[in-house]
């Protein structure tokens, strides 16, 4: 595993020395590294943007450590657009160039989509978290995408029991998915705002505020409403092969969010 440039064979190699305690490790390796990336937009073709990586692979028990710069050095290695095939190629990279059976990579970006107020027309942007992640084991790699998605859920007990209005609040959908073909960022973000009570905009004018508002009231959904509405979209497309949905609602009249999770394979039915 010694690498020879110049003079650095006479260098020790510290991390490739013999360490006689018997314990592997699971993951070592580099966290929380930016790195500026292009990823696919629907709208414009791709979207500049700055994500932030965590990169792992095992490490047997009779080495006493792993060469972490090697990692920074996939990173460069490759383009700036990061798409899914490209990702599988840098995890296949990390593997081989760390000599590991198996290995890890995360990017968590965050992702901007141009709405348009319901109303008024106007235009403004809205951030999404997205992470893409990716594992590699004895050279078979498996990807999943996970987004973020805040959106505004009502009561539909509040509503019920008042005479005046109902409570609502901000609640954060996400939604992890293993897919058999490609997605588009959006094509999650709207399956996901489609069922709210009601999605959010960066910019509202007075009639947008009120075309909200009354849409979310007509549009009640508890947490648990949410996970199964979002899941039962995901179950009638096949493109999703498997799926994580979780929804907080950060209660406006609580000091405590409600939460909901439905997991399913459905390639184990």
């Amino acid at each position: 595993m010694t690498e020879c440039a110049d003079n650095t064979c006479n260098i020790p190699d510290v991390q490739n020395s013999q360490d006689t305690r018997r314990i592997a490790i699971n993951k070592v390796g580099i966290k929380d590294i930016r790195h500026p990336v292009r990823v696919k937009d629907r709208t414009d073709g791709e979207q500049h943007t700055v994500a932030t990586f965590n990169m792992y692979v095992n490490l047997p028990h009779n080495f006493k450590g792993t060469h972490m710069s090697r990692f920074v050095e996939v990173l460069n290695s490759h383009e700036k657009e990061i798409s899914v095939d490209s990702f599988k190629e840098m995890l296949s990279e990390m593997a081989e160039r760390l000599e590991a059976k198996s290995g890890h990579i995360e990017m968590t970006f965050p992702y901007f989509i141009n709405k348009k107020a319901p109303i008024s027309g106007v235009m403004s942007l809205l951030d999404y978290e997205v992470t893409l992640a990716g594992e590699i084991h004895s050279g078979v790699p498996t990807m999943h995408i996970k987004v973020v998605v805040p959106v505004t859920s009502l009561c539909p007990c509040s509503k019920k029991i008042s005479d005046r209005g109902a409570h609502n609040q901000r609640s954060h959908v996400t939604v992890q998915v293993r897919t058999s073909g490609f997605v588009w960022i959006e094509e999650i973000v709207e399956l996901v705002e489609q069922e709210a009570s009601c999605e959010l905009y960066g910019l509202l004018k007075r009639p947008d505020e009120k075309y909200v508002t009354e849409l979310a009231y007509d549009n009640p959904k508890f947490v648990e409403d949410m996970v199964r509405d979002v899941a039962v979209r995901l179950n009638r497309d096949n493109r999703f092969t498997a799926y994580v949905v979780e929804s907080e609602n950060f209660e406006s009249i609580h000091n405590h969010s409600a939460y909901a999770l439905i997991e399913r394979d459905k390639l184990q039915g």
